[in-house]
């Protein structure tokens, strides 16, 4: 599997997730323009890399590192279609295949500079939200300082709501308001604190996580607030150089 055509099939699957539905392979089908038995195939090789949990004629739910992996790439062409519409003026209807074009080639160091340039926007052209910075910070400046300690990559970050039963994580920090988070602390989800999901009701159900030893059970909305550094080791398409794909 090649990195280009994993990113493309999380990021189609990512945009059924996001809508609280399963992917299901003639709607990823019609949306790549690939034939369904191709689709299954690739599904199912996706799952047995743990990216999705697949079930035959019901969709793909991409799991917490599957999830993590296509926001960051996801991200990245949402930064970009802001760019190329409000920037460069492109019409509105050519500018999500020019950003699919462009993704691929994109580095972190660059995602950040576009991010800055753009003064942080929070939705793309076509309203839908951009991942928030892996790196948990507040402003361009935050993101500066956090870069230069970074020695090769950002990290693989997503929200525990997204994480499936059995997967683990650590938790990288709270983006929330101030009760919510105190919350969050109280309930010892602070950053540093190794979690794993133990049980997760489908989409917008609620969770129940293991922290120390002691089971804690959270709604949806407030485990969306704490973001998880998530495990990736393995095959090599799963991480791409912060200096594009040429230094891999």
């Amino acid at each position: 599997m090649s990195s280009e055509s994993v990113e493309e099939y999380l990021e189609a699957i990512y945009s059924i997730n996001e809508r609280g539905e399963k992917a299901k392979n003639q709607e990823l089908a019609e949306n790549l323009k690939v034939s369904p038995p191709s689709i299954t195939q690739m599904v199912k090789r996706m799952a047995n890399e743990g990216l999705v949990e697949y079930e035959p004629y019901k969709g793909a739910a991409l799991t917490g590192k599957g999830n993590a992996l296509a926001q960051k790439v996801v991200r990245k062409h949402r930064l970009l279609e802001r760019f190329l519409y409000d920037y460069l003026k492109l019409p509105f209807e050519k500018v999500h295949d020019e950003a699919c074009r462009m993704e691929h080639s994109l580095s972190d160091e660059t995602t950040a500079a576009l991010c800055k340039a753009l003064d942080n926007p929070d939705v793309c052209p076509d309203n839908l939200p951009i991942p928030h910075c892996s790196l948990g910070v507040d402003d361009c400046e935050q993101c500066e300082e956090a870069r230069s300690k970074i020695d090769v990559e950002t990290p693989l970050t997503t929200q525990l709501s997204r994480l499936h039963p059995g997967e683990e994580g650590v938790v990288a920090y709270i983006h929330s308001g101030r009760h919510s988070g105190k919350r969050l602390q109280d309930m010892g989800l602070t950053p540093g604190t190794h979690i794993k999901m133990v049980n997760a009701a489908p989409f917008k159900g609620p969770v129940e996580i293991e922290v120390r030893g002691t089971s804690l059970a959270l709604g949806r909305g407030l485990a969306a607030h704490v973001y998880i550094n998530v495990e990736d080791e393995g095959q090599p398409w799963k991480r791409i150089h912060p200096h594009g794909p040429h230094h891999s």
